[in-house]
């Protein structure tokens, strides 16, 4: 099965106060990006990135050393996430994958039986568009509602101002779709929505209640909670550095 890996990765990073591009600042030593592409590069064919325009220039130098072949394209304005995983649409229809793999850029925590996981997933799943790790744990930053078939009907945001349940279960930034969910259904979805009450952005999020409610969704909880850790700020950064250095040199 052919994959294509799709990362956002147009923030500047103000709030690690690191001096370079988000997807630059080292963790453990090893930049974001690069970590992001040792984890997936058995995986996928091709990677995606969206990039600031401030600093496409720089990330462009960067990857050139990658024997992982890349595309980037530019994300001129922050209207959210929707809109940055879209901008892959034009690399996408030329690889012709079967799947569209897509990651948060600060997502560097991910254990590789996750992604294992996520791989085989779909595969014998003719019926399923989407499919997501989850993790289930306090004070959620995203949480999924289900109806009591399990299915996914709702999601709620922290940072729009939506009421949040003590105890969650969110995703952790890591989703695979089918080529016709992604290159037929998301802009579909696309014509919908509205933005973030609070932040004015188009999410993407939504898209998975929207496609439940059309195709199955399928999920399953990842190998550590604290692979849904983002590194956004200093403390991120600790944590993350933390856990990696626990693990095992293989799953590092």
């Amino acid at each position: 099965m052919s994959r294509i890996l799709v990362i956002p990765a147009a923030g500047l990073g103000s709030r690690l106060g690191a001096g370079v591009p988000k997807l630059l600042v080292p963790v453990g030593g090893v930049p974001m990006i690069d970590r992001l592409a040792r984890l997936y590069e058995d995986h996928v064919e091709r990677v995606v990135l969206i990039a600031h325009p401030s600093f496409e220039p720089d990330v462009r130098r960067h990857v050139e050393r990658w024997t992982l072949p890349v595309s980037i394209a530019v994300q001129q304005r922050p209207t959210g996430m929707l809109d940055a995983i879209l901008l892959a649409t034009d690399a996408v229809r030329a690889a012709g994958p079967d799947t569209v793999w897509i990651t948060w850029c600060d997502q560097v925590g991910v254990h590789p039986a996750t992604i294992e996981r996520l791989a085989g997933t779909l595969a014998g799943q003719p019926d399923a568009a989407l499919a997501l790790p989850t993790v289930t744990g306090p004070d959620p930053y995203i949480h999924f509602d289900r109806d009591r078939s399990g299915r996914i009907i709702g999601v709620r945001h922290r940072r729009e101002g939506d009421d949040m349940p003590a105890i969650g279960e969110s995703d952790m930034g890591l989703f695979a779709l089918t080529a016709a969910a992604y290159l037929d259904d998301l802009p579909r979805y696309a014509l919908e929505p509205g933005i973030g009450q609070r932040t004015a952005e188009r999410n993407f999020l939504p898209f998975i209640p929207w496609t439940a409610a059309r195709r199955p969704v399928l999920t399953f909880p990842a190998v550590d909670a604290m692979e849904a850790v983002g590194v956004n700020t200093r403390d991120d950064l600790v944590r993350v550095e933390r856990y990696l250095s626990a693990r095992p040199a293989a799953h590092a």
